[in-house]
């Protein structure tokens, strides 16, 4: 792409009208503008167009993979009970490794064809409701022989007929499930309701995914509060104290050969290290009986030797693909659930990927990166019933919040997080390594990581006038009852019965999601309230997309040129997932040009402006 920036600047700072836009060094060899920027991008490690070295690229892939290590290995072992698998943990880390592979196939899709934001795709825990709802029918309840462990022959043809009709009524209905959300995205539906939502709907939208998990994390920490409070000590020390320290690493290169190179492991590893760190004084104790052996005793899910049996019985190799299980059923009672499912799906998904951008220090995603992201999002869940995981997948809100610790916004890093998926989705043996991480050296990483997804949430308001007292209202309101009524649907769901099964589940599942909740509420209230567009923050959103179209183009346009230098046919431009060329533009992105100083009416340069063309 051939760009040209023009460059005007007033012999006196006087002179300088509404529509400057001034670059000054912050010091460190850095440029920032006049415009008001999310304040991760002026310190990022890695932008999400740099590419780092290859290692890097390889670590912090990992790093991406063991921040989501939690989620991926707590879906199948949830599902477990309701697919009479709780006896049969080979069984379970098939599941498991499945579900690496198929996440990682959907995390490469979403990265290059996508809304090409740095963000990795994992099972999802907004299937898991719909799940164990369907599983608890009475015609889908496990028998009780298979509750009792001596009575259970895992290599027997009854036994596995089990718990195998069961996932493929799942692979079904996820199937059919996925195609609503492909319909959402592709036709350019989610894309128009764009314009009705605002910041005031997103921000506790993403503050929702974080705060209802609070009980899950505190769960997995409270199985060693030690342990997880000095998983949570190490974390912030690396990430925040000790992240501008250069740590001398040796390097070995064709010129200088063997040499040392500073290199701020701090800011790059701070969960890596962390978790290493955490890991190892675990296996010491667990190695030296420190930690108590009676499974009831406090302390004992920190040892490293819980979950032996998965990492025994594991083989090294296995290729999953797809219809393992057998051919998917379908139920109708299923399918309603699920839609259900993807309901919140898509609006936690829209969240994440403001949330993403705002933390990379990349533009708002225009309207065809959404629609092309939900569209993508729906044929992993496609995929993800078709390889039999038992789950379908979504954008993971734990690695938007590493995202914010690493400062690394790179999204080959997250195609590097992919392929490790992919390899550990094949080598078993070595996947099911990681799942013996103790829980509460994952819960203490869980609750830095919510706290930075709620706090990403209600950094939206930055674009809204929080004076106003109708802004208070909506998203105070909102986030309120976005805990609230989950909390008393879940202890109260008999006091939910229509009378109609199909509806009692929608119903159920739809109240249970907080961020659901208090999107639907937040986005009822922001639209139907009167308000102006400044007021609603809508205005700054506006001038922060149309600023940086060049950029955005940059981002979020498809690979290799694709919708701007080919595939350019003008039926091609009434897709609303395909972007659309620049003004201008031949068949070509063609010249750029950027001007930094304010114009009069007539539109002519202010007088005594001084041109720079780089």
């Amino acid at each position: 792409m051939n760009s040209a920036i023009t460059s005007c600047e007033h012999p006196d700072p006087s002179q300088k009208g509404d529509g400057v836009l001034t670059f000054y060094d912050d010091g460190q060899g850095r440029k920032k503008d006049g415009h008001h920027r999310s304040p991760s991008s002026s310190d990022l490690a890695y932008g999400i167009l740099d590419i780092p070295p290859w290692y890097l690229c390889i670590i912090l892939g990992i790093q991406h993979f063991i921040t989501a290590l939690g989620g991926l290995v707590a879906v199948p072992l949830i599902l477990a009970k309701g697919l009479c698998l709780q006896h049969d943990p080979l069984t379970q880390s098939y599941l498991i490794s499945t579900l690496f592979f198929v996440s990682g196939i959907c995390t490469l899709l979403q990265v290059v064809f996508g809304v090409r934001l740095p963000i990795l795709q994992g099972g999802t825990f907004a299937f898991v409701a719909p799940s164990l709802a369907m599983l608890s029918l009475p015609a889908w309840k496990c028998p009780e022989w298979t509750l009792n462990a001596s009575q259970v022959n895992t290599s027997s043809p009854e036994f596995t007929e089990e718990w195998q009709k069961r996932i493929q009524e799942l692979q079904g209905v996820i199937m059919a499930a996925s195609c609503f959300q492909m319909l959402v995205g592709f036709s350019g539906l989610i894309g128009y309701l764009m314009r009705f939502i605002g910041p005031l709907t997103i921000a506790p939208t993403i503050s929702l995914v974080a705060l209802p998990l609070f009980d899950s994390a505190g769960n997995d920490a409270g199985a060693h509060w030690g342990i997880a409070a000095m998983t949570i000590f190490l974390i912030v020390l690396f990430s925040q104290y000790l992240k501008h320290i250069p740590v001398p690493v040796p390097f070995y290169g064709r010129q200088k050969k063997c040499h040392t190179s500073s290199l701020y492991l701090f800011q790059l590893f701070p969960v890596l290290l962390a978790l290493c760190i955490s890991w190892l004084l675990c296996f010491a104790l667990t190695e030296t009986n420190t930690l108590p052996s009676a499974p009831t005793a406090y302390g004992y899910l920190a040892r490293t030797d819980t979950k032996g049996d998965v990492l025994s019985q594991a083989p090294w190799f296995r290729f999953p693909y797809p219809g393992q299980w057998g051919l998917p059923t379908i139920s109708l009672a299923g399918v309603f659930g699920f839609i259900a499912g993807v309901i919140a799906s898509m609006v936690e998904s829209v969240g994440d990927y403001y949330a993403c951008a705002w933390l990379v220090g990349a533009p708002p995603p225009p309207k065809h990166a959404i629609n092309r992201g939900i569209g993508i999002e729906g044929l992993g869940c496609l995929l993800a019933g078709a390889w039999g995981t038992g789950n379908g997948t979504t954008s993971y809100s734990e690695n938007v919040g590493a995202l914010g610790i690493t400062k690394v916004g790179s999204r080959m890093v997250i195609v590097a997080s992919g392929c490790v998926l992919l390899l550990m989705g094949v080598f078993g043996k070595i996947g099911a390594v990681f799942a013996t991480i103790p829980a509460p050296v994952i819960g203490g990483m869980f609750i830095v990581m919510f706290g930075i997804i709620t706090a990403v949430g209600i950094s939206n308001l930055q674009h809204v006038d929080m004076n106003s007292s109708r802004n208070l209202f909506v998203f105070g309101f909102s986030i309120y009852c976005g805990l609230t009524i989950p909390n008393w649907v879940n202890k109260n769901s008999d006091k939910l019965q229509t009378g109609i099964l199909q509806l009692d589940q929608v119903i159920q599942v739809l109240l249970t999601t907080g961020m659901f909740v208090g999107g639907f509420l937040a986005f009822l209230l922001d639209n139907t309230i009167p308000g102006s567009l400044e007021e609603r923050g809508f205005l700054a959103w506006n001038q922060a997309q149309g600023s940086e179209t060049t950029r955005v183009l940059e981002i979020y346009g498809l690979p290799c040129g694709i919708g701007t230098k080919c595939c350019t046919s003008s039926c091609t431009q009434f897709l609303p997932f395909w972007p659309s060329r620049e003004p201008g533009g031949e068949g070509e992105m063609g010249l750029s040009q950027l001007t930094l100083c304010s114009q009069d009416s007539s539109g002519e340069r202010p007088k005594g402006a001084i041109e720079t063309r780089m």
